[in-house]
């Protein structure tokens, strides 16, 4: 097969980000308004097969350190089995005869009550899908939408996030934030599959995906058919919910809208109520006729844009960002839970624990700009844990020598002691408070909000980039 040489300036995108690639790809996505957007090449599962993009796809999955699927197998299990068969299996994957396994259907809460369907498939079918993706997203992610974020090479919630915020700054103060209901477990599979035709020439990976996305699911011992939806677990879900959305992007780039779009999250950007009562209106009906797909009523809505949230994130009235209240929420039961007063763990392993939950907390949330916030947080931990600390002396004898050693008067230690308040009244106490104080809890080791985002803050400003996914 004949490639064509590139000069630098002239090799195309994916070329360039993967000159370490073992196997050459034929075949350029053109990009948005540019013709026809699909690779020419028809091969793209020889390229999938290679052994080095199989073992690049094992050692993600493998430190991906998922749970097992319907087999039961483990990464270290599947291992074993891929050298004993790795023939079979490239074999099959070529010729199109590949039969994946069933998936195991696993519905865990969402914050509002409701369950959201995940989809587990078995290591060695996620194995499969990684390599796949590690050779189609190259070639498709060039062609999405500027105002993109989710689940991209290279992107970020906090990139989406300070896009928003210029807007605001520009004067777009309203938004119409839609919802899509059920997204993932309502995707047409017949839209999705003519969108990546689109993309892909490979008849034989078309007719493995096609594999992928009708593979039934097994929950509560029964197996369910699928003939739509693309449930998340698999490392396939991510890009084809981009791909399903990208028309959606395109409609409103054409309309010239200001828009966000963190996977099915959808934030567009007006300046007034009724330009935003339109919007709705005429991107719902494109949503509903082209797409298939649904717009939850009840969660979505036109409203200033400090009266809605986005990915954990709201706005103030000066149009700077700060933690939503429900995300706020979510953090106090979070702290509530590591902190329980009968978990019998000592109070070094809590500090650990809980500064595993903050480093990832603040990381999230060092755009907000509440100041008082953090302090506040960070007060209220420092309570909880005191009080803690003082439910583990158990006896009164027990209270004293504590507190004399942290420096309290010991006519103050004793009367804490002799004290029927309650742990949580007492935690408040100048006493406790002297004892275990902020100087206290920095020797033990527990992350300060406040000071943790600022160094964030400062590491962004030195490296200019980040890789922030949502945590709420």
């Amino acid at each position: 097969m004949q490639t064509k040489e590139w000069s630098n300036a002239q090799k195309p995108r994916w070329k360039r980000q993967r000159r370490n690639q073992s196997f050459y790809i034929c075949g350029v996505i053109n990009s948005r308004g540019d013709g026809e957007k699909r690779v020419l090449n028809t091969n793209l599962m020889e390229y999938i097969c290679t052994r080095a993009n199989l073992n690049q796809a094992y050692m993600k999955v493998r430190s991906n350190k998922g749970s097992s699927g319907v087999d039961a197998m483990s990464i270290e299990g599947v291992s074993a089995y891929i050298r004993e068969h790795r023939e079979q299996i490239v074999n099959s994957l070529l010729e199109g005869s590949y039969e994946p396994n069933l998936i195991k259907g696993v519905q865990i809460p969402k914050p509002d009550g409701s369950k959201r369907q995940l989809g587990i498939p078995t290591v060695l079918d996620r194995i499969i899908q990684q390599a796949i993706l590690q050779v189609l997203q190259p070639l498709i992610d060039p062609s999405f939408s500027e105002s993109s974020y989710g689940f991209r090479p290279g992107r970020s919630a906090h990139m989406a996030l300070r896009q928003a915020r210029s807007y605001v700054n520009a004067g777009y103060i309203y938004v119409v934030d839609m919802d899509l209901e059920k997204f993932f477990d309502r995707v047409n599979h017949d839209i999705l599959m003519s969108k990546l035709t689109r993309y892909i020439g490979d008849k034989v990976l078309l007719k493995i995906i096609r594999k992928y996305l009708e593979a039934g699911i097994l929950s509560n011992g029964e197996v369910k058919e699928r003939i739509v939806g693309t449930p998340q677990g698999g490392p396939l879900s991510p890009l084809f919910s981009n791909i399903m959305l990208d028309e959606l992007d395109g409609e409103l780039e054409a309309r010239g809208h200001k828009f966000c779009r963190y996977a099915d999250d959808c934030n567009i950007y007006v300046k007034s109520q009724a330009a935003g009562e339109r919007v709705m209106e005429s991107v719902t009906k494109f949503i509903v006729q082209r797409l298939k797909l649904q717009v939850n009523a009840s969660k979505s809505a036109v409203a200033l844009v400090w009266k809605r949230k986005f990915l954990g994130y709201s706005f103030r009235s000066d149009g700077e960002l700060k933690v939503a209240r429900v995300a706020l929420e979510r953090f106090k039961q979070r702290i509530r839970e590591l902190t329980r007063r009968s978990g019998g763990k000592i109070l070094e392993y809590i500090v650990y624990k809980a500064n595993q939950y903050l480093n990832g907390w603040s990381s999230y949330f060092r755009l907000s700009k509440n100041q008082r916030d953090r302090q506040e947080m960070d007060s209220w931990i420092r309570r909880r844990l005191r009080s803690y600390r003082l439910k583990q002396c158990k006896k009164i004898s027990g209270i004293r020598t504590f507190l004399t050693k942290l420096g309290v008067n010991p006519k103050q230690a004793r009367n804490i002691s002799m004290s029927g308040k309650g742990w949580w009244r007492l935690s408040l106490t100048p006493a406790l408070n002297k004892g275990m104080s902020i100087e206290w809890f920095r020797q033990l080791g527990l992350v300060n909000l406040e000071q943790k985002i600022r160094e964030f803050n400062s590491l962004d400003e030195t490296a200019g980039c980040d890789n922030a996914r949502p945590v709420v």
